[in-house]
């Protein structure tokens, strides 16, 4: 049976040597940053015109693509019985295509969720109500120390993230 590799952390290349060295760091760490920002707008914009370009140059054939598919709807509505051996199966293959017609799956829908469950509850229909047990975390995070004697139950720290906000100075483009 051969052992899980083991993979070790990449090496940190990028390591200040002095407070001079990290001030330096820090104003490129905003430098890249807002770099890698206007790079990412300007590619959001070209991505914007080509979808603008796309939609004016295919919406004429989205437009005969709907009108094609609601007339081979209608035609095979119409034609349903023949095209589906008298409903004994639920598609028709015409070589260039199929097409078929499926069954969707019953739903329920509730108006006025309150008075509907006041009637439920009137007409003993105990059946359709549902009651939610639910553990609280939040009460459990008030009081750890109780909440750490029950199995199953850990409380971890809270951590602590490092975050590097570089200065970010107002650059006004003048034009």
């Amino acid at each position: 049976m051969k052992s899980a590799k083991k993979s070790k952390p990449k090496a940190i290349s990028r390591v200040p040597q002095s407070r001079q060295d990290a001030i330096w760091a820090v104003g490129r760490i905003g430098t890249l940053r807002r770099a890698i920002h206007a790079q990412k707008a300007k590619a959001e914009e070209a991505i914007r015109l080509i979808g603008e370009r796309f939609e004016t140059d295919t919406a004429m054939m989205a437009e005969e693509l709907a009108e094609h598919e609601r007339g081979v709807q209608a035609w095979c509505e119409a034609n349903r019985m023949i095209l589906t051996n008298n409903d004994k199966v639920k598609f028709h293959d015409f070589g260039t295509g199929s097409v078929r017609w499926r069954s969707l799956p019953a739903s329920v829908s509730i108006r006025g969720a309150e008075a509907v469950l006041e009637a439920l509850k009137s007409l003993g229909l105990k059946a359709f109500i549902r009651e939610k047990e639910e553990i609280n975390k939040e009460a459990m995070l008030n009081d750890p120390d109780t909440a750490r004697k029950v199995a199953g139950v850990t409380i971890k720290s809270e951590g602590e993230v490092f975050a590097i906000e570089p200065v970010e100075l107002e650059i006004s483009t003048v034009q």
